[in-house]
Protein backbone atom coordinates (compact mmCIF):
# COMPACT_ATOMS: atom_id res chain seq x y z
CA UNK A 1 0.00 0.00 0.00
CA UNK A 2 1.34 3.29 -1.20
CA UNK A 3 1.32 6.29 1.40
CA UNK A 4 -1.32 9.17 0.58
CA UNK A 5 0.51 11.72 -2.19
CA UNK A 6 -1.29 14.58 -0.30
CA UNK A 7 0.49 14.15 2.95
CA UNK A 8 2.37 17.23 2.56
CA UNK A 9 -1.23 19.17 2.89
CA UNK A 10 -1.58 17.82 6.12
CA UNK A 11 1.46 19.33 7.69
CA UNK A 12 0.70 20.72 11.11
CA UNK A 13 -3.08 19.38 11.33
CA UNK A 14 -4.39 17.50 13.97
CA UNK A 15 -4.69 13.67 13.34
CA UNK A 16 -7.62 11.43 14.63
CA UNK A 17 -8.20 7.75 15.00
CA UNK A 18 -10.79 5.76 12.88
CA UNK A 19 -13.36 6.40 15.86
CA UNK A 20 -12.83 10.69 16.07
CA UNK A 21 -10.03 10.16 19.04
CA UNK A 22 -7.58 12.50 18.95
CA UNK A 23 -4.02 11.59 18.43
CA UNK A 24 -1.80 14.10 17.80
CA UNK A 25 -1.14 16.43 14.94
CA UNK A 26 1.72 16.80 11.90
CA UNK A 27 4.54 18.08 12.80
CA UNK A 28 7.27 16.31 10.22
CA UNK A 29 7.94 13.77 7.28
CA UNK A 30 10.67 11.29 6.28
CA UNK A 31 11.23 11.44 2.72
CA UNK A 32 13.00 9.13 0.61
CA UNK A 33 15.20 10.00 -1.97
CA UNK A 34 13.04 9.22 -4.98
CA UNK A 35 10.08 11.85 -2.92
CA UNK A 36 8.19 9.19 -1.23
CA UNK A 37 6.62 10.14 2.20
CA UNK A 38 8.33 6.63 4.11
CA UNK A 39 7.15 8.15 7.59
CA UNK A 40 5.54 10.10 9.66
CA UNK A 41 6.08 12.41 12.88
CA UNK A 42 2.92 13.04 14.90
CA UNK A 43 3.08 15.36 17.80
CA UNK A 44 1.29 13.87 20.31
CA UNK A 45 -1.10 15.40 23.27
CA UNK A 46 1.63 14.61 26.14
CA UNK A 47 4.09 16.72 24.23
CA UNK A 48 6.08 13.24 22.41
CA UNK A 49 6.70 12.51 18.79
CA UNK A 50 6.25 9.10 18.07
CA UNK A 51 6.84 8.12 14.25
CA UNK A 52 4.83 6.12 12.37
CA UNK A 53 4.59 4.69 8.61
CA UNK A 54 3.30 6.55 6.22
CA UNK A 55 1.13 4.33 5.30
CA UNK A 56 -1.00 4.60 8.64
CA UNK A 57 -2.21 7.68 7.78
CA UNK A 58 -5.08 8.88 5.26
CA UNK A 59 -6.40 12.10 4.35
CA UNK A 60 -10.28 12.23 3.72
CA UNK A 61 -11.25 16.00 2.49
CA UNK A 62 -10.16 18.01 5.25
CA UNK A 63 -8.96 15.46 7.74
CA UNK A 64 -6.15 13.31 8.95
CA UNK A 65 -7.12 9.99 10.20
CA UNK A 66 -4.33 7.57 11.67
CA UNK A 67 -5.79 4.14 10.26
CA UNK A 68 -5.18 1.05 13.36
CA UNK A 69 -1.79 -0.70 12.82
CA UNK A 70 -3.22 -4.12 13.62
CA UNK A 71 -5.83 -3.23 10.90
CA UNK A 72 -3.57 -2.69 7.94
CA UNK A 73 -1.86 -6.15 9.39
CA UNK A 74 -5.00 -8.01 9.22
CA UNK A 75 -5.61 -6.86 5.83
CA UNK A 76 -2.00 -7.82 4.89
CA UNK A 77 -2.33 -11.29 5.88
CA UNK A 78 -6.08 -11.86 4.55
CA UNK A 79 -4.13 -10.69 1.30
CA UNK A 80 -1.22 -12.81 1.64
CA UNK A 81 -1.82 -16.21 2.88
CA UNK A 82 -4.89 -16.71 0.21
CA UNK A 83 -2.33 -15.52 -2.54
CA UNK A 84 0.56 -17.97 -1.62
CA UNK A 85 -1.76 -20.58 -0.93
CA UNK A 86 -3.56 -20.38 -3.97
CA UNK A 87 0.43 -20.47 -6.05
CA UNK A 88 1.21 -23.81 -4.13
CA UNK A 89 -2.41 -24.90 -5.41
CA UNK A 90 -1.60 -24.03 -8.88
CA UNK A 91 2.25 -25.10 -8.78
CA UNK A 92 0.40 -28.80 -7.82
CA UNK A 93 -1.30 -28.56 -10.72
CA UNK A 94 1.44 -27.75 -13.20
CA UNK A 95 3.02 -30.98 -11.91
CA UNK A 96 0.05 -32.94 -12.54
CA UNK A 97 -0.03 -31.66 -16.29
CA UNK A 98 3.87 -32.95 -16.24
CA UNK A 99 4.32 -29.13 -16.85
CA UNK A 100 7.31 -29.01 -14.37
CA UNK A 101 10.02 -31.21 -13.00
CA UNK A 102 9.53 -33.02 -9.35
CA UNK A 103 12.79 -31.12 -8.92
CA UNK A 104 11.35 -27.68 -9.86
CA UNK A 105 7.86 -28.30 -7.90
CA UNK A 106 9.71 -29.84 -5.05
CA UNK A 107 11.96 -26.57 -4.65
CA UNK A 108 9.22 -24.03 -5.48
CA UNK A 109 6.78 -25.90 -2.94
CA UNK A 110 9.20 -25.77 -0.01
CA UNK A 111 9.50 -21.84 -0.54
CA UNK A 112 5.83 -21.11 -0.32
CA UNK A 113 5.24 -23.65 2.28
CA UNK A 114 7.80 -22.17 4.47
CA UNK A 115 6.28 -18.40 3.96
CA UNK A 116 3.33 -19.71 4.46
CA UNK A 117 3.82 -21.40 7.35
CA UNK A 118 5.71 -17.93 8.66
CA UNK A 119 2.72 -16.02 7.59
CA UNK A 120 0.36 -18.17 10.10
CA UNK A 121 2.22 -17.87 12.70
CA UNK A 122 2.67 -14.14 12.56
CA UNK A 123 -1.03 -13.96 11.98
CA UNK A 124 -1.38 -16.09 14.87
CA UNK A 125 0.34 -13.63 17.19
CA UNK A 126 -1.94 -10.85 16.07
CA UNK A 127 -4.97 -12.67 16.64
CA UNK A 128 -3.67 -12.67 20.38
CA UNK A 129 -3.20 -9.37 20.31
CA UNK A 130 -6.41 -8.48 19.08
CA UNK A 131 -8.22 -10.06 21.41
CA UNK A 132 -6.04 -7.84 24.32
CA UNK A 133 -7.46 -4.90 22.59
CA UNK A 134 -10.83 -6.41 22.85
CA UNK A 135 -10.01 -6.82 26.48
CA UNK A 136 -9.39 -3.26 26.63
CA UNK A 137 -12.35 -2.47 24.78
CA UNK A 138 -14.67 -4.49 27.17
CA UNK A 139 -12.62 -2.99 30.35
CA UNK A 140 -13.44 0.94 28.96
CA UNK A 141 -16.95 -0.49 28.35
CA UNK A 142 -17.51 -1.36 32.14
CA UNK A 143 -16.18 1.70 33.35
CA UNK A 144 -17.99 3.94 30.83
CA UNK A 145 -21.54 2.52 32.46
CA UNK A 146 -20.24 3.01 35.57
CA UNK A 147 -19.37 6.28 34.93
CA UNK A 148 -22.78 6.53 33.80
CA UNK A 149 -24.51 4.83 36.52
CA UNK A 150 -23.09 7.53 39.09
CA UNK A 151 -23.84 10.24 36.90
CA UNK A 152 -27.78 9.76 36.54
CA UNK A 153 -27.51 8.77 40.62
CA UNK A 154 -26.07 12.24 41.22
CA UNK A 155 -28.00 13.72 39.44
CA UNK A 156 -31.23 12.07 40.39
CA UNK A 157 -30.68 13.47 43.65
CA UNK A 158 -29.89 16.91 42.76
CA UNK A 159 -26.29 17.14 43.27
CA UNK A 160 -25.48 18.00 39.42
CA UNK A 161 -27.42 20.60 37.54
CA UNK A 162 -29.32 19.53 34.18
CA UNK A 163 -27.24 21.47 32.07
CA UNK A 164 -23.67 19.51 33.67
CA UNK A 165 -25.99 16.32 33.38
CA UNK A 166 -26.56 16.68 29.63
CA UNK A 167 -22.95 17.44 28.91
CA UNK A 168 -21.35 14.38 31.00
CA UNK A 169 -24.34 12.45 29.03
CA UNK A 170 -23.49 13.48 25.72
CA UNK A 171 -19.50 12.89 26.72
CA UNK A 172 -19.98 9.37 28.15
CA UNK A 173 -22.75 8.24 25.30
CA UNK A 174 -20.03 9.42 22.64
CA UNK A 175 -17.08 7.47 24.04
CA UNK A 176 -19.44 4.31 24.66
CA UNK A 177 -20.65 4.48 20.65
CA UNK A 178 -16.60 4.69 20.03
CA UNK A 179 -15.52 1.95 22.43
CA UNK A 180 -18.52 -0.36 20.78
CA UNK A 181 -17.57 0.12 17.48
CA UNK A 182 -13.86 -0.67 18.10
CA UNK A 183 -14.80 -3.87 20.20
CA UNK A 184 -16.75 -5.30 16.96
CA UNK A 185 -14.07 -4.19 14.46
CA UNK A 186 -11.62 -5.95 16.47
CA UNK A 187 -13.82 -9.03 16.65
CA UNK A 188 -14.55 -8.69 12.94
CA UNK A 189 -11.00 -8.83 12.28
CA UNK A 190 -10.49 -11.69 14.80
CA UNK A 191 -13.08 -13.66 12.76
CA UNK A 192 -11.51 -12.55 9.66
CA UNK A 193 -7.92 -13.60 10.43
CA UNK A 194 -9.06 -16.73 12.32
CA UNK A 195 -11.03 -17.80 9.18
CA UNK A 196 -8.42 -17.15 6.46
CA UNK A 197 -6.49 -19.82 8.67
CA UNK A 198 -9.19 -22.52 9.13
CA UNK A 199 -10.20 -22.27 5.44
CA UNK A 200 -6.37 -22.79 4.55
CA UNK A 201 -5.99 -25.67 6.74
CA UNK A 202 -9.33 -27.17 5.91
CA UNK A 203 -8.54 -26.49 1.69
CA UNK A 204 -5.26 -28.57 2.24
CA UNK A 205 -5.42 -31.68 -0.07
CA UNK A 206 -5.21 -34.85 2.10
CA UNK A 207 -3.37 -38.04 0.61
CA UNK A 208 -5.72 -40.89 -0.06
CA UNK A 209 -4.73 -42.82 3.03
CA UNK A 210 -7.56 -45.32 3.00
CA UNK A 211 -6.60 -46.29 -0.78
CA UNK A 212 -3.23 -46.90 0.09
CA UNK A 213 -3.92 -48.61 3.44
CA UNK A 214 -6.65 -50.94 1.84
CA UNK A 215 -5.18 -54.57 1.48
CA UNK A 216 -5.24 -56.34 -2.66
CA UNK A 217 -8.51 -58.14 -3.35
CA UNK A 218 -6.04 -60.96 -3.73
CA UNK A 219 -5.23 -60.63 -0.11
CA UNK A 220 -8.85 -59.61 0.95
CA UNK A 221 -10.22 -62.58 3.64
CA UNK A 222 -13.00 -64.44 2.68
CA UNK A 223 -16.32 -63.63 4.52
CA UNK A 224 -19.00 -66.36 5.93
CA UNK A 225 -21.81 -66.71 3.67
CA UNK A 226 -24.54 -64.38 5.56
CA UNK A 227 -26.83 -67.34 7.16
CA UNK A 228 -30.25 -67.98 6.15
CA UNK A 229 -33.31 -67.25 8.09
CA UNK A 230 -36.34 -69.65 7.08
CA UNK A 231 -39.87 -68.68 8.65
CA UNK A 232 -41.99 -71.77 9.66
CA UNK A 233 -45.90 -71.49 10.32
CA UNK A 234 -47.33 -72.88 12.47
CA UNK A 235 -49.98 -75.46 11.78
CA UNK A 236 -53.09 -73.81 13.34
CA UNK A 237 -52.21 -70.55 12.24
CA UNK A 238 -55.28 -68.63 10.84
CA UNK A 239 -55.06 -66.82 7.06
CA UNK A 240 -55.87 -63.00 6.85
Amino acid sequence: MLPDPNLFLSLGKPVKDEYGRFVGEIASFAVKPNGIVDSVYIRQSDGQFTKYPATNIRIEGSEVIFLSTIKMETTNFCDKIPLIWRKDQALNELLEKKKISPEVYEDLHNSFEGALNQLKSEAQTLIEKIEKEMERCSQEIRELNYALVHLEVEHEIGEIDNQSYQTSLSTIQECLKRANTEKSDLANMKNKLSNILLGETLNKPVPNVSAALKPPASLSPLLPEPPVIVYVKEAGESHI
